[in-house]
C-alpha cells in the first residue's frame, strides 16, 4: 500500500506556526506561575523565541500523529 496525502514533513511546516505560537503562550503563563514563588516574568520576546524553539519538536511529533491516523483511516476494513 502506497502512502497517500502529504507527509510528515509537509504536515509539520503547515502546522508549525501553530505549534510555535501555543508554546509561547504556555511559556508566558508558566513564567507567571513562576513569579508567585519570586521568580522573573519572561518578556514577550523572551516567550516568542523559547516558544518558537520549543514549538519545532512539538509540532514534528504531532504532525507524526496525524499522519499516523490517516494512514490508520485509509486501510483496508477487515474482512
Amino acid at each position: 500500500m502506497t502512502r497517500q496525502g502529504w507527509s510528515t514533513t509537509r504536515i509539520a511546516i503547515a502546522l508549525y506556526p501553530f505549534g510555535a505560537g501555543a508554546a509561547a503562550v504556555n511559556v508566558f503563563f508558566a513564567s507567571l506561575i513562576f513569579s508567585w514563588v519570586g521568580g522573573p516574568v519572561a518578556s514577550t520576546a523572551a516567550s516568542i523565541g523559547i516558544g518558537c524553539a520549543i514549538g519545532a519538536p512539538a509540532t514534528w511529533y504531532f504532525a507524526r500523529h496525524i499522519r499516523y491516523l490517516m494512514d490508520v483511516a485509509d486501510r483496508d476494513p477487515a474482512p
